[in-house]
């Protein structure tokens, strides 16, 4: 019989498929509108206050208050900005935020990766014992160890030698040194050290290989993606940071940002237009870090997408 005539089982079936893939291309497009859609929604909830902003950071304190409220500004003004970098000690902050979050970052990610690398690599007693009582201390709110951090930061730095000048309260060391080691911060370290394949370890050991060239030969190139990507959580936390730095630094000589923009609120008059400027200035440090090291952080998710 043949098949290619009007009417066919083999017409019939083209007819069928070509409905099939109409809707299955049809049912994507609808999937990847509401996904799309769903995304919008979490950028304009998580851009929009960054937004608006820009708004009062523009505008007199004054004007803030007028009705119907006002998104553009009729008159938009600096003033607010040579205020900040005039009368107060923003640059100061800024300075000391940097050296926070930076030797905060660069120490963490010193200590977390020796833990993760003895958790995922090391044999010894007790490992896995320690390891889950590490992962516990994720469940204690940072408040509640705030004041026994405080006093023991306060009591070693009145030790002689090891004391101030270099450590305890209003030192740099007092600031930076309680906030480096981070259980998310080994748990991640132990994850992606783990995924390395044992027959690297196996052939530097049998080369002759000390555990740390094998760290610092082979397995830092690997990790280069995770350690970028726990690098810019662990400084956007530490840029973020309020109730340390808060206790720790009751000077104004080490007041970092998040404290010193809380303490331009007053207690009758509040200068909204120069939290908002302050605030808004602060945001760009974080937001550079971020999408400088963007293709690391996206690498980094994929690399681990692949290993599973």
């Amino acid at each position: 019989m043949d098949t290619s005539k009007p009417g066919s089982n083999h017409e019939t079936g083209h007819v069928f498929y070509g409905r099939g893939r109409s809707r299955y291309l049809f049912g994507n497009r609808i999937r990847a509108f509401f996904a799309y859609l769903v995304l919008l929604f979490f950028v304009v909830f998580a851009v929009g206050p960054v937004l608006y902003l820009i708004s009062p950071a523009l505008r007199d304190s004054i004007s803030l208050f007028d009705y119907p409220p006002k998104l553009i500004p009729d008159d938009p003004t600096l003033d607010n900005f040579r205020f900040l970098f005039d009368s107060t000690r923003y640059l100061s902050w800024a300075l000391n935020t940097i050296i926070f979050a930076a030797g905060t970052t660069i120490i963490s990610l010193f200590t977390n990766v020796l833990a993760g690398y003895a958790f995922a690599r090391l044999q010894f007693p007790g490992r896995n014992i320690l390891f889950f009582l590490v992962l516990s201390t994720l469940m204690v709110p940072v408040a509640a160890v705030l004041a026994p951090t405080y006093l023991l930061v306060r009591e070693i730095g009145e030790l002689p030698i090891i004391g101030r000048p270099f450590f305890g309260l209003d030192t740099y060391l007092g600031l930076i040194l309680p906030c480096t080691v981070s259980p998310l911060g080994v748990f991640m370290m132990r994850q992606f050290i783990s995924t390395l394949p044992v027959g690297l370890y196996e052939a530097a050991r049998i080369d002759g290989a000390s555990e740390w060239r094998i760290l610092f030969k082979i397995v830092l190139p690997l990790i280069k993606p995770a350690l970028v990507v726990l690098g810019i959580f662990v400084f956007m936390i530490t840029w973020a940071n309020f109730l340390w730095p808060l206790v720790a630094a009751s000077g104004d000589d080490y007041r970092v940002l998040t404290v010193g923009i809380a303490s331009l609120k007053g207690q009758f008059v509040t200068h909204w237009g120069v939290l908002a400027a302050a605030s808004l200035m602060t945001l760009i440090p974080v937001t550079i870090v971020f999408l400088f090291f963007q293709k690391w952080f996206v690498q980094a998710s994929m690399a681990g997408a692949l290993k599973q």
